[in-house]
């Protein structure tokens, strides 16, 4: 792979996420993406120089130059996220002919959908509809037009994976009437099985409740001192991180492929 292509994408990435960033703040706002961007405690109008993905946030020492009020993390941590990720696709998946092409660019649109869904399930505790639908709407159409589906067909298995997955965490949020897991969480794994699969996705869940538990209990434990059984914790991010850890790094924890072949 070549080092420019990666730069190139890396910097393309951190532009995109600096985007994503105003959708993900203005989702369901009223707000739409056009406007201009200002800084939220003064109203300031923000000029180019103020929004150079990461490198404005370091410039300005996280801090707006008029009122001097503090930034977001957010803004620098989606932006390098971002360019971390599309890095990642182009290496893993490079566009070298147009079906592999197919697939870089469904990944790339998929990852634009899944950072916007995982920033509003951290702030909002809920993953937006209109995104879940569209990730497992493209998720969906991967099987039958991305480039190893073109190449090698597509199976009735690969298209009930979705809904086999999806199944438990839907059973989950419907008898508890969702105390224990949003119906949000049930949406996205539908595409995350889709995507990746039944061996791959079962993998990807199970990574995904490991680091969660991992991760939450740390985190409850080192701000609150205690672990509170009703704290309501985003599961949203969890099942995309476990998903790109088998996507991009084929990560498994067990293999279960010889029952699905």
């Amino acid at each position: 792979m070549d080092t420019l292509l990666l730069i190139f994408s890396f910097i393309a990435g951190t532009i995109i996420g600096s985007f994503l960033n105003v959708v993900a703040i203005r989702f369901n706002t009223g707000k739409g993406i056009n406007g201009r961007s200002m800084c939220m405690a003064c109203g300031k109008t923000l000029t180019w120089q103020e929004l150079i993905p990461i490198l404005s946030f370091l410039i300005q020492s996280g801090s707006c130059r008029k009122c001097r009020s503090k930034i977001s993390w957010q803004y620098p941590v989606v932006e390098f996220l971002a360019g971390v990720f599309f890095v990642l696709i182009f290496y893993t998946f490079p566009p070298v002919a147009l079906l592999q092409g197919i697939t870089t660019f469904i990944y790339l649109l998929i990852t634009c959908l899944l950072l916007v869904i995982s920033v509003y399930d951290i702030k909002h505790k809920i993953i937006p509809n209109p995104l879940v639908y569209t990730f497992g709407a493209v998720s969906l159409l991967n099987l039958f037009v991305g480039g190893s589906s073109l190449i090698h067909g597509t199976t009735w298995l690969a298209v009930l994976a979705g809904p086999i997955l999806a199944l438990p965490f839907a059973s989950i949020w419907y008898f508890s009437k969702g105390t224990w897991m949003g119906l949000g969480d049930a949406k996205l794994v539908l595409g995350i099985g889709w995507l990746l699969g039944l061996n791959e996705g079962i993998n990807a869940i199970v990574l995904a409740f490991w680091i969660a538990a991992v991760i939450s209990i740390a985190w409850l434990y080192a701000t609150q001192k205690k672990f509170k059984p009703r704290t309501e914790i985003p599961f949203g991010p969890y099942l995309i991180l476990g998903m790109y850890l088998v996507l991009l790094f084929g990560l498994q924890v067990m293999d279960l492929s010889l029952l699905f072949s």
